[in-house]
């Protein structure tokens, strides 16, 4: 355990603005929004913040997708939160590790559980994966985000991202899947060979086949939701 003086302690973990913009990171599992606007963050997320901030967990429901946002983000039906106004606010999810991504007229999937915040100059749509496949991972729903603006989303541990190549697929677990690129679909295919191995119960016999042109983006943790009917 570390031990510091007071006035060491202060010196080592003060905020420090580094100037970045909108989304700066503090270390690497805290996320800090310099806002002047609106932004989309995922409920649950806002550990602080400064100035004159308004959170609106209802907002979302305007673009008629609030059942599927609900059920989108978590099992437990976790909902997006919309921050308005001009401060500080930081974010946070479960000490899992922050990546602030700046999509330039581009698209990505992401696992919807993995999403923290985003802009809304960003359109976004709720794809729901095949159910079965979706019990073995523990998600129902990816979005898709496209166009141009900053997405931070996070992982357990370090990401990894592999490159697709029509002349070299992946393969990945579904639970250690967080995010691929927005060109590609993902077909699901079953290892009957480790089914058998593992019993009918593994989610090492349900794998994702990425083809194509394209990247996907895992974690070294294989992360596994309730799943409620």
């Amino acid at each position: 355990m570390s031990r510091y003086g007071l006035k060491e302690f202060l010196a080592a973990s003060i905020q420090k603005d580094q100037g970045q913009g909108l989304f700066e990171l503090e270390g690497d599992r805290i996320l800090e929004v310099n806002l002047k606007g609106e932004i989309w963050t995922k409920t649950g997320s806002m550990i602080a913040y400064l100035g004159t901030v308004k959170f609106e967990r209802e907002g979302i429901l305007q673009q008629g997708m609030g059942n599927l946002l609900k059920k989108a983000i978590s099992g437990e039906g976790t909902k997006l939160t919309k921050a308005s106004g001009r401060g500080v606010v930081y974010l946070a999810d479960a000490g899992k590790k922050i990546t602030i991504l700046n999509l330039e007229n581009e698209s990505i999937f992401v696992n919807a559980n993995d999403v923290l915040a985003f802009e809304p100059s960003l359109k976004y749509d709720i794809r729901m994966l095949r159910k079965m496949a979706a019990m073995m991972s523990g998600g129902l729903f990816n979005a898709l985000f496209q166009g141009s603006g900053m997405i931070a989303i996070t992982s357990h541990y370090d990401p990894l991202t592999i490159r697709v190549t029509p002349d070299r697929p992946v393969i990945t677990d579904p639970n250690a899947t967080i995010a691929w690129s927005g060109n590609l679909t993902p077909e699901f295919k079953t290892d009957i060979s480790l089914k058998t191995f593992f019993g009918r119960g593994s989610g090492e016999s349900i794998q994702m086949l990425f083809q194509g042109d394209g990247f996907v983006v895992i974690q070294p943790f294989e992360e596994v939701y309730m799943q409620h009917a």
